[in-house]
């Protein structure tokens, strides 16, 4: 800065001391900003966007669109398809299990019998349609497309009970049911359908009755109902510090899918060109196009035709397709990043991977398996267990005892089962793990365990049969290494 800058800061600080602080600040900002090279506004740059958003500003008034967007990708993207059921798979599976902590196996027995009627059975569904792990799947398959679920709570008394053992139902609502228009709810601020307090955390839902683009209406105009936050869980990825709702989980990629979409149709078209062979027929004598044409219309592998003097063929050179299969990897290498999945597991395609990288990258992917698994159990499986709490005094069978709940994600497939059981007994007898977190890593109740090894010991011995497995876990090991081709221990 030259010293006319300097004399107009001066001037302008002594005539308005705010605005020449304004300056001096700006001035500051700018000499850092050109210390980083991304920080800069120029050519470089020109298209950048970087708005000053919170983690929910960031997507109001455009979740609604990008709802529609990963729907539509979804139905008619293979990709899209394919990522949804990957993450589906891998963080639901068969099913987060549900276990009861008790430390009477009778007591606990008789409560899980009450659990199991409840929740393993399509009544839970408020439609009568799905039972607890069904709703996983749809909660997760859910949360990856629109970003967002909501799960409400029914209460059910008398003749609408249907002899559910607990007096409630579960309803899954698409966060369309929320609705936009509300803006305030006394000294409560209202944004997208979600009313929040003065201190910012939820207090509770706007949602309508119906989906707004449900084929069929049985109102002629929709209306909706505040809904404490209690009767609600409110199941999303929350990436950024504040944010309170979600966004779909095909946006960072959605862009790149629709253009290798368009580009596999391309390549479709060309391909169907390359396989076109077309005669182009030139002649310099007389007669009727038949005559140029005699012999060429019966062409075919192997044939010899003749063709009438002063008849020249000449054969189009269709275009070749090329480059596909790199392209293609490196796009859907760009879109599994983007999701958080390996490239092998969205295409299926094992060829070039060994067990070193695939077990490499299977680590990588199974990191951020156990974080969405967290986040279900999190959010929608111990908010079902804080309603089965609500519940519980109201039954008849157990109403005086504590209820405490477990949650057990589903078996991650071992890549090498012998080689990989080892490492877990050592981890038990080293004691640098215990033996229930292991069975649960492996997606196993130990609770169930426990109490089916219980009962297994006490029928061989009623019948007085020899024990089944090793009596300590060294000796299994050495068991197992000597059946191993060259098999001493280690």
């Amino acid at each position: 800065m030259g010293w006319i800058g300097k004399a107009i800061d001066a001037l302008v600080t002594e005539v308005a001391p705010d605005a020449g602080r304004r300056r001096v600040l700006a001035r500051n900002a700018a000499k850092v900003a050109m210390n980083y090279d991304a920080a800069s506004r120029g050519r470089r740059t020109y298209g950048w966007k970087s708005p000053a958003t919170d983690g929910d500003a960031a997507a109001l008034g455009a979740r609604a669109r990008l709802r529609q967007l990963s729907r539509d990708m979804i139905r008619n993207r293979p990709y899209a398809a394919r990522a949804r059921e990957v993450v589906v798979s891998n963080v639901v599976g068969t099913g987060i299990v549900p276990s009861v902590v008790h430390d009477d196996p009778e007591m606990q027995a008789r409560i899980w019998a009450v659990l199991e009627q409840h929740l393993l059975t399509p009544p839970l569904d408020a439609r009568g349609e799905l039972d607890l792990y069904a709703m996983q799947e749809v909660v997760m398959g859910t949360v990856f497309t629109d970003g967002e679920i909501l799960a409400r709570r029914r209460i059910r008394r008398g003749k609408y009970a249907r002899d559910l053992p607990l007096g409630f139902q579960i309803e899954l609502l698409e966060a369309d049911h929320l609705d936009e228009t509300v803006t305030s709810w006394g000294e409560n601020e209202v944004i997208e359908g979600v009313e929040y307090s003065p201190i910012g955390d939820i207090e509770a839902y706007h949602l309508f009755d119906e989906h707004p683009g449900a084929a069929r209406m049985r109102g002629l105009r929709l209306k909706s109902r505040r809904v404490p936050w209690q009767d609600v869980l409110h199941i999303r990825r929350l990436d950024r510090p504040g944010r309170l709702r979600g966004v779909p989980w095909l946006a960072p990629v959605m862009m790149t899918l629709g253009e290798i979409s368009d580009y596999q149709e391309a390549q479709i078209l060309k391909q169907k060109m390359a396989a076109l062979m077309a005669a182009i027929v030139t002649t310099s004598g007389e007669g009727g196009a038949k005559d140029r044409l005699r012999g060429l219309e019966a062409l075919e592998p192997g044939a010899i035709v003749g063709v009438p003097d002063g008849t020249s063929v000449n054969f189009t050179t269709p275009p070749r397709v090329d480059d596909y299969q790199p392209f293609m990897r490196e796009a859907l290498g760009a879109i599994a990043m983007g999701v958080g999945i390996t490239r092998e597991s969205l295409t299926g395609d094992l060829s070039g991977v060994n067990f070193s990288s695939g077990r490499m990258g299977r680590m990588e992917m199974d990191r951020n398996v156990e974080r969405w698994q967290r986040m279900v159990i999190a959010q929608f499986c111990m908010g079902v267990g804080r309603w089965i709490g609500d519940a519980w005094p109201l039954q008849r069978v157990e109403p005086g005892e504590k209820l405490k709940l477990a949650h057990t994600a589903p078996r991650r497939p071992l890549i090498d089962p012998n080689d990989e059981i080892d490492a877990f007994l050592k981890q038990i007898e080293g004691g640098v793990n215990s033996r229930q977190n292991v069975q649960r890593t492996l997606g196993l109740d130990p609770e169930r365990i426990r109490r089916e090894r219980a009962e297994d010991a006490q029928k061989d011995a009623d019948e007085r049969l020899p024990p089944t497995a090793a009596a300590n876990l060294p000796a299994a090991r050495e068991t197992r290494a000597k059946a191993k081709p060259g098999g001493a221990a280690q």
